[in-house]
């Protein structure tokens, strides 16, 4: 059974996390099914534009620290969503923290209801935002990300939009996306192919400069001896050693 639905409406095909149990976490099953569905919805003509969005009250809990996927995989699940020639659309409302964000720095255009909320919490776990910095630190604000990054505190969604984490924040969010998806209708497939093309060039070339330095970075930390007691400590709802 796949971990990800699919629907079609007039061209959009809308792409669901439906893992509950895990809170959407990226297991390497998830990221798999992922995967697939994006390599069919790029092959399809019919389909015009992808929306990401997920079941429950969290698009995505990270990385899942029972059955996490590669990093490699990882990073060729991102470079997917961008290298992707039909934009991205990312439909959030509920909670994304960690590994999650990276999706949406993947994604063309992001929007979050105001119910969203948002966390980098590598670092109280003993690891670092490496991989998903391929899609974020090109695309997202520095100052705010160094605060968001080294602290770990969860933020709204105004935040997410004002330091260019998502595109927009607003209470209802299929209102938002519906003039989106819209405009998407009305452009031709060449002219979204060429104009994302043009809008991700920098975000590419991190993934050719960075990637095989941040997959082994993320390796390394995982391995790690404070990252085994921090994932430990996660797991069994307690602080890790290194709390003062």
């Amino acid at each position: 059974m796949s971990l990800v639905t699919r629907t079609r409406d007039r061209g959009i095909e809308t792409l669901t996390l439906d893992s509950p149990h895990n809170r959407n976490a990226l297991s390497a099953a998830l990221v798999g099914d992922l995967a697939a569905a994006l390599t069919d919805a790029d092959r399809d003509p019919g389909v015009r534009a992808v929306v990401l969005t997920h079941t429950g009250t969290t698009f995505s809990a990270g990385a899942d620290l029972r059955d996490p996927p590669e990093p490699d995989a990882l990073v060729a699940l991102l470079r997917q969503l961008v290298e992707l020639p039909k934009p991205v659309v990312a439909r959030v409302d509920g909670h994304v923290r960690a590994g999650g964000l990276g999706l949406l720095g993947a994604c063309d255009i992001a929007a979050a209801s105001t119910a969203s909320t948002f966390a980098f919490t590598e670092v109280r776990i003993g690891v670092a935002p490496a991989v998903i910095s391929l899609t974020l630190l090109p695309r997202t604000d520095p100052r705010a990300l160094a605060r968001h990054y080294l602290t770990g505190e969860r933020f709204d969604a105004a935040e997410a939009a004002r330091t260019g984490l998502v595109t927009a924040a607003a209470e209802d969010v299929d209102a938002v996306l519906e003039p989106v998806l819209d405009g998407v209708r009305r452009a031709s497939p060449q002219g979204l192919a060429e104009t994302k093309r043009l809008l991700t060039a920098r975000v590419l070339e991190a993934f050719d400069r960075d990637a095989a330095h941040l997959t082994a970075l993320s390796a390394r930390l995982f391995a790690s001896p404070q990252a085994r007691e921090g994932m430990t400590a996660f797991l069994e709802r307690r602080d890790p050693e290194w709390v003062v």
